[in-house]
């Protein structure tokens, strides 16, 4: 369970102290990039706290989910549509229902 919650605070902790500039033209990745991120480390902390937390299923799905939102970033940029929204909304309700799931077992302990 700690694991995703390691990578994280890790990954802020290099972020704040080495900031990087991104150019404009690739926020859209980063930004899919970082919900796909995001979205596995919430799936992670429910996946540990609900006692069926698996670090291969955790790392390939973090690694594939990153992935699959880049390539549907590009390929939009390539055909002139905004396909990143559709990875921002799937990714954002998944996060908010990760972050939901996760209140409810901390407000039942």
């Amino acid at each position: 369970m700690w694991l995703p919650v390691l990578g994280l605070l890790i990954g802020l902790a290099i972020g704040f102290f080495a900031p990087v500039h991104v150019p404009v033209e690739y926020t859209k990745y980063l930004s899919v990039g970082i919900l796909a991120a995001l979205d596995s480390v919430f799936g992670g902390v429910k996946a540990g706290m609900e006692d069926h937390f698996d670090g291969t299923v955790f790392i390939t799905g973090f690694f594939s989910n990153t992935l699959l939102a880049a390539v549907l970033a590009y390929i939009g940029d390539q055909l002139g549509v905004d396909l990143y929204l559709a990875a921002v909304f799937a990714f954002g309700v998944r996060l908010f229902q990760n972050l939901a799931i996760i209140r409810r077992h901390l407000l039942h302990k």
